[in-house]
Order: C-alpha cells, then sequence, then structure tokens
C-alpha cells in the first residue's frame, strides 16, 4: 500500500507543479486564461497577481507531498509520513473548497484532489497495517 500511496501522491504533486507553471509563470497566455474560464487578456492581467500567489500555494504543497514520500522512503517514516499527509490531505481540502464554490468546478477539483485523496487513504492503510 506505501507504494501506491507513494505513486498516488507524487502524481498529485506533479499535478500541482503543473498547476503552479500554469498560475505563476503562464497566466498571462491566452491558451492558459481560456483554462481558467477567464473572458479577456484583460481580466487576466488583473487576476495576475492573485493568480501568481495561489500557483506558489500549489508549488509548496507540491514540494511537501514529494519531500514526505522521499523521507518515507529514506527511513525517517513518521516525519515523511506526517509531510505527506499534511501536505495530501491540504490538497484534497483545497479541492473540497473549490468544489464549494460551485458545480462548474467539479471537474478541475476532480484534477486536483482525486490522486491526494487516493494517496493519503492508501498512505494511512499502509501505516495502520
Amino acid at each position: 500500500m506505501a507504494v501506491v500511496a507513494s505513486v498516488f501522491l507524487v502524481l498529485a504533486g506533479l499535478v500541482h507543479v503543473y498547476i503552479f507553471v500554469l498560475e505563476s509563470l503562464r497566466w498571462r497566455h491566452p491558451a492558459t486564461w481560456k483554462i481558467f474560464g477567464l473572458a479577456s487578456q484583460a481580466d487576466a492581467d488583473t487576476t495576475a497577481p492573485m493568480a501568481y500567489n495561489q500557483g506558489f500555494y500549489n508549488l509548496f504543497l507540491a514540494v511537501g507531498v514529494v519531500l514526505g514520500v522521499i523521507l518515507y522512503w529514506a527511513g525517517a517514516v513518521p516525519a515523511g509520513a506526517a509531510i505527506a499527509l499534511f501536505a495530501g490531505l491540504s490538497m484534497v481540502l483545497a479541492a473540497a473548497v473549490l468544489i464549494s464554490t460551485g458545480r462548474r468546478n467539479l471537474r478541475p477539483a476532480s484534477i486536483q484532489g482525486i490522486a491526494p485523496l487516493i494517496g493519503v487513504v492508501t498512505l494511512v492503510i499502509a501505516l495502520v497495517a
């Protein structure tokens, strides 16, 4: 189960790195702001500081799950599991918050939240087994 958890947590980390790239590095590109439902370049320019900040939150969560997985497999099981669980659960809760903003956000919340949910659940199972 720990291998399954690690795979899903690292996958979640990769998704969040991709979100970081979109929000913090590519926000003003038309292809990117259309993904997020913005209507114009002016809207992208207006929301760019918020997206930049939000992108870094996603990057920090990604670093957390990957660091936790690395520490877990390096033998620091309690510390690695704690960090991975905290970051993974934060991803899951962020996805829940996104869903709470409307049904139109079900798809992005699923992309953001399913892998870390599977990772967190399977890691907990691995820890108690």
